[in-house]
């Protein structure tokens, strides 16, 4: 894919704002792109958040649901949802941690194990097709680039 000159170059050379420059603007166009693929893949099976936050539970175990949130980069109601609509669909329980009853506590069922087992590598292949476009080495500096933004 031939690389258009440096479009940052060019916007902060001349004052001008240049939308397709703009950092904002990429990620959200490679966020919807990847987005596109990950509903592709998945189809009705999961959103991509219930995939975060199920994934963040088989990679930590059972949690609190805030700290599920701040783990998966969901606020309060946002991942409130994604956990009842787990819970509904048998991939995840809750119950109040016996020693701060405000507290819920999420863990997976043995269902959600297994919906993780099988769809690891269906998720695998989402992250290779939206990185397909670079080398190894760009992928690399790019995760790490993205890091670095955190």
């Amino acid at each position: 894919m031939p690389i258009e000159p440096c479009l940052a170059e060019i916007s902060l050379a001349n004052d001008d704002y240049v939308l397709d420059a703009q950092v904002g603007f990429l990620l959200r166009q490679v966020y919807q792109r990847h987005a596109a693929i990950f509903a592709g893949a998945m189809g009705d099976e999961l959103t991509s958040m219930q995939w975060a936050a199920l994934a963040k539970l088989a990679e930590i175990g059972a949690c609190s649901q805030n700290q599920l949130g701040r783990l998966t980069a969901m606020d309060a109601a946002t991942i409130k949802g994604v956990v009842d609509r787990l819970v509904r669909d048998g991939h995840a329980e809750t119950q109040r941690d016996p020693e701060d009853a405000r507290r819920i506590q999420v863990a997976l069922t043995p269902h959600g194990r297994a919906t993780y087992r099988r769809l690891q590598v269906m998720a695998h292949r989402i992250s290779a097709k939206t990185l397909a476009p670079l080398l190894p080495r760009e992928r690399e500096i790019f995760l790490r680039m993205l890091h670095k933004l955190l």
